[in-house]
């Protein structure tokens, strides 16, 4: 990963942030405790329909349950308790769930996670979570072969309320003496930029708030950074200006945050065009050493704007950028060397294309084609001193190649197993790679690649997972959609498994922004396959497994697509008697939210439970939310004919029919989460529960101490996950988590 990879994470966190005083509120009424205790009676809360009309372009659409919006509001607060207070009490009564639980523990405590590499100044930094550990921690190696030092350890403190804090990102310097890191409190991802030396773990005086984008990009100097910032807000701002109006600034150790200057992003320079709407970066390679890039990110949209100029132009409002690249040049990655900036493109290549131009003359339109669009999926680049690095996607498996910068042309790196490339690292001063290599059944290695030798070889940074899989198998299949198009399709079991139509199927699929949903080892998981469960993957059309084409069918008024062939993945199982619909679960989780609403809203024979995770479900009411301008790229807007037509069609909520036997279903959310609002899930739970005339349970889980996932602690993973295994293992009859009946 080099110093421009912060760019491409930024595009990753530009989503949505749960209203401030939501939170206020719940610590004002007593209710701010990760797991509340449920109340004696189970009994579900009254929730009234308050009809609210809007004519949009001549069509009428009814919103009955509009008043759960308002989070701040103490009736909806004390609904939401009320719902998760019933869900508690309901889940607690599944045979078999404390069970579970201690095997989730023990699978998720039986290794060590290590993520996010980085190396620097001769020092490895990484993420690394160990058995008995509940956070990810900061730790650092002078080299691979001396010992690891910790460096930041979130499990030290605690907000005054006793929420947690999470590690969100880290950025060394390029000697590696100093690092900067973003914590946040809550799983709310509303990150405070720290500083600490990494010889001495002291802790610098440095603290920058509002840096939930920071992306912090360090200068030669080792004493400043670029950074991105959000702007204050009034109490009277509405969501959608949470993150309007980013800019960049420049830090030096020491300084006072407040009083430093602007360097680049909205409302900076004449010569770069920035909406408010945009999100900005500013980054500097020692890979390229005599210039800056600039990047304007238009929300979740891939294709970027990059500019350069040279950094003894000291960025600010009089500087002159030189484009390099719009967003009709379709370039989703970049990264430097020497004088030259390399360009991932998906123009008139929507299996993506390399390009290369100068920085001190770009001209895009006549850069070198260094390496041409083929049958794989060029889904990243990563400039190394030696040559590019190219992470490929070949039919769900990855490959690695390199381009040598000395005309020696393109060559294939041998993996040492088929699997995914989680992450590509590399330095742009250092020659070779290192890698994070898994699979459906092998735990994630760290591997470095040798120029010299040409070979790779396993870092030791984390040993081999002691879970074993070598009972499990996984497969790769297609299923055909209804418009005939064929849908790959994982499939991840026992060995020897029959197929009978009895195993607890359990379908996940996502669709949206073009992303892929990798092979990945799930220790945890094993608890679901060794009971005879079969986890499968529909890599359904809006992710990007065949290329920007494969996004683009399943994106706005093809959306439909998605779900299709999310049902055809359903169907496939069934029909090949992995399972049956009695047997068969769905989930979708964060925009997975469309595609698993519009399945059983669409097809609610087809599943026997579902699995709503922190879903978008409300999408006509989406745009409203803090994410709301940055999603119109992907899905739409209201405010358009075609924008609301795309979005009414894909919208789950306002397609739930009154009197229709829905299967069981869990929704979950977590009250800090700055990506999909609360009363996404609380508005589509009330409009379930009010419709659904099959008996089965519609549950409301809410976290009060979580925000969409990504800074939860470990346990609260394992009781999560546990809560929805053991509801999935109840609602698909598996014997030992059936409540047994009282004898009259």
């Amino acid at each position: 990963m080099s110093a421009i990879s912060a760019l491409h994470s930024l595009v990753q966190r530009a989503h949505s942030r749960v209203m401030p005083n939501f939170a206020i509120l719940m610590i004002a009424l007593g209710i701010f405790s990760p797991t509340p205790s449920a109340r004696a009676q189970s009994e579900l809360p009254k929730t009234p329909a308050r009809d609210v009309t809007e004519d949009y372009f001549g069509t009428k659409v009814t919103d009955p349950y509009r008043w759960l919006e308002n989070v701040s509001d103490a009736d909806v607060v004390a609904w939401m308790k009320a719902q998760n207070d019933h869900t508690r009490a309901v889940l607690a009564k599944i045979p078999g769930r404390d069970q579970l639980l201690e095997r989730v523990k023990a699978l998720d405590n039986a290794g060590s996670v290590v993520s996010g590499l980085q190396v620097w100044g001769g020092r490895y930094f990484y993420f690394r979570t160990d058995p008995g550990s509940d956070n990810r921690k900061l730790y650092v190696r002078d080299n691979l072969s001396a010992p690891e030092r910790l460096l930041v350890d979130p499990e030290k403190l605690t907000t005054p309320d006793g929420k947690h804090y999470s590690l969100d990102y880290f950025q060394p310097s390029l000697d590696g003496v100093h690092v900067v890191y973003g914590i946040s409190p809550g799983g709310s991802e509303n990150s405070v930029i720290h500083v600490i030396e990494s010889a001495t773990g002291r802790v610098l005086p440095d603290t920058i708030d509002r840096a939930q984008f920071g992306s912090p990009s360090w200068l030669p100097d080792g004493r400043s950074f670029f950074y991105t910032r959000t702007q204050k807000l009034s109490a009277d701002a509405p969501p959608t200006a949470q993150y309007q109006k980013l800019r960049v600034y420049r830090h030096t150790l020491g300084a006072d945050p407040e009083t430093e200057p602007v360097v680049f992003g909205y409302g900076v320079s004449p010569s770069v065009k920035v909406t408010e709407d945009d999100f900005s970066v500013l980054a500097y390679s020692p890979g390229a050493p005599q210039f800056l890039i600039g990047g304007v990110i238009h929300g979740v949209k891939r294709e970027i704007d990059l500019y350069t100029t040279t950094i003894s132009n000291q960025p600010g409002a009089k500087t002159a950028w030189k484009k390099i690249c719009g967003v009709e040049d379709a370039i989703t990655a970049f990264d430097v060397h020497g004088s030259q900036v390399y360009l991932l493109s998906h123009k008139d290549a929507s299996r993506f294309k390399v390009l290369r131009t100068s920085l001190d003359n770009p001209d895009v339109a006549r850069a070198e084609v260094v390496v041409p669009a083929g049958q794989v999926v060029i889904t990243n680049i990563a400039a190394a001193a030696d040559g590019l690095y190219i992470d490929d996607l070949d039919g769900g498996i990855g490959r690695l190649r390199r381009f040598s910068y000395d005309g020696r042309g393109i060559a294939s790196v041998k993996l040492p197993f088929d699997g995914a490339i989680q992450l590509l690292v590399t330095n742009p001063t250092v020659p070779g790679a290192w890698m994070e290599l898994t699979s459906w059944t092998k735990s994630p290695l760290w591997f470095a690649y040798d120029v010299k030798s040409g070979t790779l070889a396993d870092t030791r940074l984390v040993p081999p997972s002691p879970v074993d899989f070598s009972a499990i198998e996984s497969e790769e299949v297609q299923a055909k959609s209804a418009d005939g198009t064929m849908v790959p399709l994982s499939i991840v079991h026992k060995s020897g498994m029959a197929r009978d139509g009895s195993h607890p199927a359990w379908l996940e699929g996502y669709g949206a922004y073009g992303i892929t949903l990798d092979p990945a080892f799930r220790p945890t998981m094993l608890a679901f396959l060794e009971r005879g469960g079969v986890y499968a993957v529909a890599h359904v059309r809006g992710g990007g497994e065949y290329g920007e084409d494969w996004h683009t069918a399943g994106q706005k008024l093809t959306k439909q697509h998605t779900i299709d062939d999310f049902v055809a993945g359903a169907q496939y199982l069934i029909a090949n008697h992995y399972t049956s619909p009695a047997h068969l679960a769905g989930e979708g989780t964060s925009a997975g939210g469309i595609t698993i609403g519009g399945a059983i809203t669409q097809h609610p024979e087809l599943f026997g439970a579902a699995l709503i995770r922190v879903g978008d479900s409300d999408s006509l009411r989406s745009e409203l939310m803090a994410s709301g301008p940055a999603n119109i790229p992907e899905f739409g807007t209201v405010k358009e004919p075609e924008g609301f037509k795309a979005l009414y069609a894909m919208d789950a909520y306002q397609h739930v029919k009154a009197n229709t036997a829905y299967p069981a279903i869990l929704l979950t959310t977590g009250v800090n989460d700055p990506r999909v609002a609360p009363w996404q899930a609380a508005k589509m739970t009330a409009r379930l529960q009010a419709s659904t005339i099959s008996g089965k349970p519609i549950l409301l889980r809410v976290d009060y101490d979580a925000g969409h996932g990504l800074g939860s602690t470990k346990s609260q993973r394992d009781i999560e996950f546990t809560d929805e295994i053991a509801f999935l293992f109840w609602q698909l009859g598996v014997p030992e988590f059936q409540p047994v009946a009282k004898a009259r």
